[in-house]
């Protein structure tokens, strides 16, 4: 007990895991980074605060690979990760997320995601990167909603794209700045949301007027 608890903490130290691997440093980001996308026992990984890491250790050398190879390679992990999420859902179907609360699953969780999906449709799945545990969840749900395999391709590319570079380099930039990586470090959730209330809140307001325009017109 003692032993998987350590384990799990020293999982939760991004630094730590990356910089315990040795030349192994971008095999092992790849890895979580698939698990936390692809299996529904990864909510709890730390994808965020992982990537920023990994940016600010490409900078110090600790990650050898330079960013031109390591952004393409975790983008390509987040992505096949979402892909089998889908699969997943679209083979277990609705009994999926039928299931009680449990250590590893949390009805909770999946609330949160479904609303998601109703508040912006398939953008979700792009969207959903940046949001803890609900990018473990929504590949899930878009396979248990029968999402068409295409747009969920689509969109799950552009999304894996969008989260690792932005992340990544988020992390590569500011450990140019002394205290500053740290900082961010500590609210990276924070920052994630933000540019996401930034990318989205303007599509959003366009959306509403467009829509109310549209119905205005109908009634005329």
């Amino acid at each position: 007990m003692i032993v998987t608890a350590l384990s799990i903490s020293g999982l939760l130290d991004p630094q730590s895991v990356i910089a315990g691997a040795g030349v192994w440093g971008l095999a092992v980001v790849c890895a979580i980074v698939f698990v936390e996308t692809g299996l529904l026992v990864g909510f709890f990984l730390p994808g965020d605060t992982l990537l920023f890491f990994t940016g600010v250790l490409i900078l110090s050398g600790v990650i050898s690979q330079p960013l031109w190879v390591v952004v393409p390679a975790i983008a390509l992990s987040a992505a096949l990760g979402d892909q089998l999420g889908y699969i997943i859902g679209r083979a277990s179907g609705p009994r999926i997320f039928d299931r009680r609360d449990s250590g590893l699953f949390s009805r909770k969780s999946v609330t949160r995601t479904q609303g998601f999906f109703d508040r912006f449709g398939p953008v979700a799945v792009t969207i959903a990167r940046f949001v803890p545990v609900v990018r473990t969840f929504a590949p899930v749900a878009a396979g248990v909603g029968k999402m068409p395999r295409h747009v969920f391709t689509m969109f799950n590319i552009v999304g894996a794209v969008l989260w690792t570079t932005g992340v990544v380099l988020l992390g590569f930039v500011l450990a140019h700045i002394p205290g500053v990586a740290d900082f961010a470090a500590q609210y990276i959730d924070l920052v994630l949301i933000g540019i996401v209330i930034v990318s989205v809140v303007p599509i959003l307001i366009r959306a509403t007027i467009a829509h109310r325009s549209t119905s205005r017109a109908g009634q005329h």
